[in-house]
C-alpha cells in the first residue's frame, strides 16, 4: 500500500499503550532497583523514604500504571472485535496512554521528592483510567451479544478504580488501611480477573488454531469460579483473616490445576504458544505457596513465606504471560510471524529465574540484598525485549500494511 495511504488509518490502540507500557516497565523497576540498593547498601547510594512508604509505592506502581498500561492497550484494540463493534479512535485512548504514561512519572518524580508528585501522579492516572472506562462501558452497553469476557474485564477495571480511589483516600486522611485495601485490591480484583478472563478466552482459542485435534475448552462456570475464589480471597485479605486464606486458596490451587491440564496442547506446538501454558504453570504454584502460607499461619507460625506467594504471582505469573502475550500480539500486528525472536526468549527465560530468585528470597539469610538482586535481575531480563519494542511501535508494519 502507498505511504500515502498508510497514514489514513489510526494505528490500533496497542501501538501507543504498548509503547507506554514499554517505557513504564523499565522506569518502574529502575527506581525499585536503586530504593532497594540504597536501603540495603546505604554507603552505595543515598535515596529518601518517600511518603507513602516505597513499598507500598513500587505495588501502586506496578499494579495501577505499569501493568494497566499494556492492559488498557489490549482491551482497547480487542473490545470491539470480541463484539463486532467500531474499532477505537485516536481521541479514545491518547488520553489513556497520557494518563498512564504521565501519571506514573509523576508518581516516580513524586517518589524521588517532587513535591506534590504522587498526588499528579494519581490524578493523571485516574484521568486516564475513567477516559478507558468511559469507551470500553460504551461498547459493553452497546454489546447484544452478551460477551461475558468483555463485562469480566469491565467488572475487573472498575475495581480497578475502586482500589486507585482508595490509594487517593489514603493520600487525603494519611491512613495506611487504605493503601492496604488498594493494594489487595489490585491484586485479587484488578490483575488477576483480567488475566484470567483472557486466559479463558484466548488460550484454547490460540491452540486450537495449531494444534491438530485440539478440543477447546472454556466453559463459563470456569471464570465464575474464579471470580467468586479471587473475591473470597479478596475480603479474607481486607479484614485480615489470614489464618481462613486457604478457603480460598486451595481451591484455586485446584481450578487453576484443572485449568491448565485441560488447556495445555498435548503433542508438538510452537514457542510463541507453549511460553502461554508455561507461563500459567505458575498459577498452581502461586495457590499453593498462598494456601500453605495460610495453614502455617493458621497453626500459629507466622507469616513463614513472607511475600513469597504475592511474587509468584506477580513475577511468575503476570510477568510471564506479560512478555508471552506482548510479544504474540507485537508480532502479529506488526506484520511479522507469528513466533518467538531470540531476545523474546531470553525475556521470557530469564524472567523464570527472576522469579525464582525473588520466591528464594524471602526466606534467604539476607533477603534485601536478594530483593534488590531480583529487582536488578527484572530490568536486566526486559530492558533488550523493551528496547526492541520500541523499535518496532515506532516503525511502519513490516508487511507495509496499515496500522
Amino acid at each position: 500500500m502507498p505511504a500515502s495511504r498508510r497514514g489514513c488509518s489510526p494505528p490500533p490502540p496497542h501501538r501507543i499503550m504498548f509503547f507506554v507500557g514499554a517505557g513504564n516497565v523499565l522506569l518502574a523497576m529502575a527506581w525499585w532497583t536503586a530504593w532497594l540498593a540504597a536501603a540495603r547498601w546505604p554507603g552505595l547510594l543515598s535515596m529518601s523514604q518517600p511518603d507513602p512508604y516505597a513499598g507500598w509505592l513500587h505495588a501502586i506502581v506496578m499494579q495501577y500504571q505499569m501493568l494497566p498500561s499494556f492492559i488498557f492497550g489490549f482491551l482497547l484494540t480487542t473490545f470491539p472485535k470480541w463484539m463486532g463493534l467500531p474499532e477505537a479512535a485516536r481521541w479514545h485512548y491518547v488520553p489513556v496512554g497520557l494518563g498512564m504514561f504521565g501519571g506514573q512519572i509523576a508518581t516516580l518524580l513524586g517518589a524521588l521528592g517532587a513535591p506534590a508528585g504522587i498526588e499528579i501522579g494519581l490524578a493523571m492516572t485516574l484521568a486516564g483510567w475513567t477516559a478507558g472506562l468511559c469507551f470500553l462501558g460504551d461498547l459493553v452497553l452497546r454489546d447484544r451479544n452478551r460477551t461475558w469476557h468483555a463485562r469480566s474485564c469491565f467488572a475487573a477495571l472498575l475495581m480497578g478504580w475502586i482500589g486507585l480511589a482508595a490509594f487517593g483516600a489514603a493520600l487525603l486522611v494519611g491512613s495506611p488501611s487504605w493503601i492496604f485495601a488498594s493494594i489487595k485490591i489490585g491484586t485479587f480484583g484488578l490483575l488477576l480477573p483480567v488475566y484470567l478472563t483472557v486466559a479463558h478466552r484466548m488460550f484454547p482459542f490460540f491452540a486450537g488454531n495449531v494444534v491438530p485435534g485440539y478440543v477447546s475448552w472454556r466453559p463459563l462456570w470456569l471464570l465464575g469460579a474464579f471470580w467468586a475464589l479471587c473475591l473470597l480471597h479478596l475480603a479474607l485479605e481486607l479484614v485480615h483473616a489470614y489464618a481462613w486464606l486457604w478457603l480460598a486458596d486451595l481451591p484455586l490451587l485446584g481450578l487453576s490445576l484443572l485449568a491448565l491440564w485441560r488447556w495445555w496442547p498435548r503433542g508438538p506446538k510452537p514457542g510463541i504458544l507453549a511460553v502461554l501454558f508455561l507461563g500459567l504453570a505458575w498459577l498452581p504454584v502461586t495457590f499453593g505457596l498462598y494456601a500453605v502460607q495460610s495453614l502455617v499461619y493458621f497453626a500459629g507460625e507466622g507469616f513463614v513465606l513472607g511475600r513469597a506467594p504475592a511474587h509468584a504471582l506477580f513475577v511468575g505469573f503476570f510477568g510471564s504471560l506479560l512478555v508471552a502475550m506482548v510479544t504474540r500480539v507485537t508480532q502479529g500486528h506488526s506484520g511479522r510471524r507469528i513466533e518467538m525472536p531470540g531476545v523474546a526468549w531470553f525475556a521470557f527465560i530469564a524472567i523464570q529465574v527472576v522469579a525464582i530468585v525473588r520466591i528464594l528470597a524471602d526466606v534467604a539469610s539476607d533477603p534485601g540484598a536478594w530483593w534488590a538482586v531480583a529487582a536488578l535481575g527484572w530490568l536486566v531480563a526486559l530492558g533488550p525485549w523493551v528496547a526492541r519494542l520500541g523499535r518496532i511501535y515506532l516503525s511502519p508494519r513490516a508487511d507495509g500494511r496499515p496500522g
